[in-house]
């Protein structure tokens, strides 16, 4: 009997995974932090042997190489992926044999587009197929995005992306398991669908990629490619370099005369608390980006490359899972961090700062008036949906950049469900404006009598 354990990597909207056999095991494009590989393995008793890369990932640093090292086991990344250490090359049918007493191994088959060298792997029992690691290739409904390599090439992938599904889908079984790494809220998705499993057969009867020609394919897909993460330049080129290993002890403590201090000389000071809590209270200069929220993904796509970090956190316990995050995309160290509340973060003798926090409803009660912005800081593909009539649109990835550009009066900020219009309203505040965080869901805009137009 095999075994496939899935590794839930959600702050990021992906997947890694474990398969193996009795006494040893694949693991299939692991996260940094790999511990939780290494315990995964521990648990059903067996040994890594191989650790497998379906491409150079752009959206987050790998543990692959990291992970061989700890193990002993053999590192194979695709033969054409420029990579600058030393690894086990894949080609196009090359197969490598997991757990013999099972017979169990992998095949590798190339299905360039989300990248150029990409290559999925099909998971073999006896020489039967059983499940396809397929990485950014075939997802559930759609396809890995094609255009985070190198805007030449976007319509090129686009068009391999498609000949790489119906590779897969000719070549496989129709009970095969379909394993993408993304597409459960990675912006490496080109869109995003419903399910968390799925087969061969289930996708030639949905996954667009399958469904329709490749011209009308094409266009679609490169008419509905989102923006694309500001840190993910720095992915890539630190996969390709080889990462170092990851360093999870706390950071040093910060009293608040140092947190004063690093406020006072522009290093970034992020509050971990959810939104509800930051409103009512905070350190006035910090930003609110919650941990249970995307925060890896929001935080390393605002704040400026390389710039010190202060984290202040509820409990060890936050902070530590804050850490584990950010490490995945590249931030590896806080400068500093502080837990427990804004009393312990504010020097004596000052006060927190704190704004209101609002609904739909209160906006529709408002707005318009003079004196009041309603500002809408969701993405473009999301406005393109619906938005408020008289609003400013300023996506909040954009926002840092841009504070100049918001119109003078009380600033309304909204998202589409709160937490993008939380960490809006805190940049915004700590710039010296007056806001209100919207925190309601954008559905209920036009339910509340506000204007809702269409692009």
């Amino acid at each position: 009997m095999f075994f496939v354990d899935t590794i839930e990597v959600s702050g990021l909207g992906n997947r890694s995974y474990i398969a193996g056999g009795e006494r040893t095991a694949v693991a299939v494009d692991p996260p940094r932090d790999v511990d939780q590989v290494i315990a995964a393995a521990a648990r059903r008793g067996v040994r890594i042997s191989h650790v497998v890369e379906t491409h150079v990932h752009n959206d987050y640093v790998t543990g692959g190489l990291e992970l061989a090292r700890l193990t002993g086991a053999a590192y194979l990344v695709p033969a054409g992926a420029r990579v600058f250490f030393a690894r086990v090359p894949v080609h196009d049918g090359d197969r490598t044999e997991i757990d013999t007493a099972t017979g169990l191994t992998l095949r590798a088959l190339a299905t360039p587009g989300h990248t150029p060298h990409h290559t999925s792997y099909v998971l073999e029992e006896n020489g039967t197929a059983v499940a396809v690691f397929t990485g950014g290739s075939l997802l559930i409904g759609t396809v890995g995005r094609p255009d985070l390599v190198e805007p030449r090439l976007t319509e090129h992938l686009a068009r391999a992306q498609h000949a790489s599904a119906h590779r897969l889908a000719a070549e496989l079984p129709d009970d095969t398991a379909v394993l993408p790494t993304h597409g459960f809220g990675s912006f490496c998705s080109s869109s995003q669908a419903e399910g968390s499993d799925t087969t061969i057969g289930k996708e030639k009867a949905s996954n667009e990629a399958l469904i329709r020609d490749v011209d009308d394919f094409v266009a679609d897909l490169l008419a509905g490619l989102d923006d694309i993460p500001a840190y993910y330049t720095h992915m890539g080129p630190a996969n390709a370099a080889g990462p170092a290993p990851v360093d999870l002890t706390p950071p040093s403590v910060a009293d608040a005369e140092e947190i004063a201090a690093r406020l006072a000389a522009g290093e970034w000071v992020v509050d971990l608390r959810n939104r509800v809590a930051f409103a009512a209270g905070h350190l006035s200069g910090s930003f609110n980006f919650e941990a249970e929220g995307q925060l890896a993904t929001y935080l390393a796509w605002l704040i400026p490359w390389g710039k010190p970090l202060t984290l202040l956190a509820e409990s060890p316990e936050q902070l530590a899972a804050a850490q584990r995050e950010l490490v995945r995309v590249g931030i590896d160290r806080p400068a500093a961090a502080a837990t427990g509340d804004p009393g312990c973060w504010v020097r004596q003798g000052e006060a927190s700062a704190s704004f209101p926090r609002a609904t739909f409803a209160d906006l529709a009660g408002r707005h318009p008036a003079e004196g009041l912005v309603a500002l809408d800081v969701r993405r473009a593909s999301e406005r393109a949906g619906g938005y408020i009539e008289g609003s400013v649109h300023i996506p909040v990835h954009l926002l840092h950049r841009s504070l100049d550009e918001v119109p003078a009066g009380e600033v309304w900020v909204h998202c589409a469900g709160g937490m993008r219009a939380a960490i809006a309203a805190s940049l915004l505040e700590a710039a010296g404006r007056e806001v209100v965080a919207v925190d309601d869901s954008f559905d209920a805009a036009e339910k509340a009598g506000l204007t809702v137009r269409n692009s």
